[in-house]
């Protein structure tokens, strides 16, 4: 179903129009609030939030200023750091489960690999692959975290991309992956 017509649904109050842009949206959202959190049940918790937000604000989205996906992404991305920025101490998030899921080893193990040819790259390189890539910043967010100009930040973030491509393609190849699974889930 076209995307404009469940989204003029979805305005109307339609609930099958939000469980249609679940369907559609939830695995790429999911994909980046777990990147972000690391936490599979904070992850979960948060995509309701995110959705439910999507169904409360929908009147907010304006499509001649951007995507839904995009309108959506950056909902999800702000109800991740706010999470993340009051987190409570005195919850516990640790996976208490005997077995563990074998994607999800296989996956840490990924991320593990990557994150260890990423660290041969120079600080800075490093710096704006953890933040853009890892942590979920915009290059408009990292630039001042790094007390960079933008255009220096944009510099970096290619000079990155491009030693990864030309030292480590395996590496890179993962990076794409990664990234087209969060974005797609």
């Amino acid at each position: 179903m076209d995307e404009n017509l469940q989204i003029e649904r979805l305005r109307e109050g339609d609930k099958n129009a939000l469980y249609s842009l679940y369907d559609r949206y939830s695995g790429a959202l999911f994909g980046v609030v777990l990147r972000m959190c690391r936490d599979r049940g904070m992850a979960e918790d948060l995509l309701q939030e995110i959705f439910l937000t999507i169904w409360e604000k929908i009147d907010q989205f304006d499509p001649s200023k951007g995507k839904f996906y995009t309108w959506a992404y950056r909902i999800a991305r702000n109800k991740t750091l706010n999470a993340l920025r009051k987190s409570d101490p005195l919850i516990q998030t640790e996976d208490m489960r005997v077995y563990k899921d074998i994607r999800e080893e296989e996956t840490t193990q990924d991320f593990e690999a990557l994150n260890g040819v990423v660290m041969k790259l120079e600080d800075h390189h490093q710096k704006v692959i953890e933040l853009v890539y890892f942590k979920g910043y915009t290059h408009r967010e990292a630039h001042k975290i790094m007390g960079v100009p933008l255009g220096t930040f944009k510099s970096y973030v290619r000079q990155a991309l491009i030693q990864l491509r030309e030292k480590y393609p395996t590496a890179f190849t993962l990076l794409l992956l990664c990234l087209d699974v969060i974005e797609h889930g």
